[in-house]
C-alpha cells in the first residue's frame, strides 16, 4: 500500500537513575559509597533507505519510544544505555514539527543518518556526593527525561520530470513507453491512484527519472479529484511536462489553462517551474485538421513555430510534427510543444532527447 504521509509522537529514552550503594566486603574495614551512574536513554535517529518507497510502516501507529537507560549498580557500575530507535524512511521524506509546521529535516540522500532526539542523561550515583563532611551520602540523581515531539512525515518523490494533466489523457501510457515503469492502464478516469516513478534511458549511459501523478481536474484546489493531493510529489522535480489530449472533448487551450490555474492555487513556486508540453493521442484525433488545431493552440499561448529544430526526430513522421515544434528556453514559456502518440510511439524518441536537453539547460 502506498502511504505518503504519517503523523505520530516520538520520544527519546529516559535516563536511568543513579544508585545509592555502599561497599561492604569481608575483612575490608574502610567501606564507603560506591553507587554507579544510570545509563543514558536511547537516542532517536532517522535513516534514509532507498529500498523503501512508502511510509506504510507508520500507518496506524501513534507513538514511538526509544528504550530507557538502566539504573546504576553497586561497585560503581554504570547502567546499560537504552537501545536507540532508528526510524527508516524513503528518500524525499520531510520531517515536519506538527505543532509549528516547521520543516525539521529534508531527507534526500540514501544512507543518510540524522540524530533527531537525544536520550536523557543518566543520573549520578551516590559515589559522586561523598566528601569530608558527608561520608555516607544516601542521595542519588534520577535520570533526565527524554524529549517528546509530535511530528509529521511527508514523502515527496524525487524526480527530474513530473507529468501533469487531466485524468485519462495518456500519462500512464506515456511513462510506460518511455521508462521502465509498469502502471495500470485502462480506458477510464483516475486509473492512476498513486504516484509512479520510472527511469527514462537516453542512449546507453544517460537517463532521468519521470514521475506520474493522478490526474488533475477543474476544482482540484477545492477538494475535487485526486491530483492536488499528490502534487507535492512533483514539488521536487526540475521540470514539468504538461500532457494535453488532442482527442479529448475539452479543447487543448481549456486543458492548459485549467492545469496552470490549479498549479498556481497549489503553489506559486511550482507554477513557475520550467515546463514543456506534449500533445498526446494524435493517433486518436477525430477533427478535420490537426496541424491547424495545434498551430491555433500555440498561437493561443503566444508561441511561434521554431525556425530550427534542435532535436533528433523519428523518421517518417507526419509533416506537422516536424513543422510545429516550438523550441526556445524561456522561463515564462514552455520549452517545447510536441505532438506525440504513445500507442504508435510517434515522436517518443524525440521527446526523450528533448526532455534530456531541457534538463541539461
Amino acid at each position: 500500500m502506498f502511504i505518503d504521509s504519517a503523523k505520530f509522537s516520538v520520544s527519546s529514552g529516559k535516563g536511568g537513575q543513579g544508585c545509592a550503594s555502599f561497599r561492604r566486603e569481608k575483612f575490608i574495614v574502610q567501606g564507603g559509597p560506591d553507587g554507579g551512574d544510570g545509563g543514558k536513554g536511547g537516542d532517536v535517529y532517522f535513516l534514509v533507505d532507498n529500498n523503501t518507497d512508502t511510509l506504510s510502516f507508520y500507518k496506524g501507529r501513534r507513538v514511538f519510544k526509544s528504550d530507557k537507560g538502566k539504573p546504576g549498580l553497586g561497585r560503581q557500575k554504570t547502567g546499560k544505555s537504552g537501545e536507540p530507535l532508528v526510524l527508516i524512511v524513503p528518500p524525499g521524506t520531510q520531517v515536519i514539527d506538527d505543532d509549528t509546521d516547521e520543516v525539521l529535516f529534508d531527507l534526500l540522500e540514501n544512507g543518510e543518518k540524522i540524530l533527531f532526539l537525544e536520550g536523557g542523561k543518566g543520573g549520578l550515583g551516590n559515589v559522586h556526593f561523598k566528601n569530608s563532611r558527608n561520608q555516607r551520602p544516601t542521595y542519588f540523581q534520577p535520570g533526565l527525561p527524554g524529549i517528546t515531539k509530535n511530528i509529521r512525515l511527508e514523502l515527496k518523490l524525487i524526480a527530474d520530470v513530473g507529468l501533469v494533466g487531466y485524468p485519462n489523457v495518456g500519462k500512464s501510457t506515456l511513462i510506460s513507453v518511455t521508462s521502465n515503469a509498469t502502471p495500470e492502464i485502462a480506458n477510464y478516469e483516475f486509473t492512476t491512484l498513486t504516484p509512479k516513478l520510472g527511469v527514462v534511458s537516453v542512449g546507453d549511459y544517460n537517463s532521468f527519472v519521470m514521475a506520474d501523478i493522478p490526474g488533475i481536474i477543474d476544482g482540484a484546489s477545492d477538494g475535487k479529484g485526486l491530483g492536488l493531493e499528490f502534487l507535492r510529489h512533483i514539488e521536487r522535480t526540475k521540470t514539468l511536462l504538461f500532457v494535453i489530449d488532442v482527442a479529448n472533448y475539452r479543447t487543448m487551450i481549456d486543458q492548459y489553462n485549467v492545469l496552470k490555474e490549479e498549479l498556481v492555487k497549489f503553489s506559486d513556486e511550482l507554477s513557475k517551474r520550467n515546463f514543456a508540453i506534449v500533445l498526446s493521442k494524435i493517433d486518436g484525433y477525430y477533427g478535420e485538421d490537426l496541424a491547424k488545431d495545434v498551430e491555433d493552440f500555440m498561437k493561443a499561448i503566444n508561441l511561434e513555430k521554431s525556425d530550427k529544430n534542435e532535436f533528433k526526430f523519428d523518421d517518417n513522421l507526419p509533416y506537422f510534427v516536424q513543422d510545429l515544434v516550438y523550441s526556445k528556453f524561456d522561463d515564462s514559456k514552455p520549452y517545447f510543444v510536441l505532438p506525440i502518440s504513445s500507442l504508435n510511439k510517434t515522436n517518443i524518441s524525440s521527446l526523450k532527447y528533448a526532455l534530456y536537453g531541457m534538463l541539461g539547460k
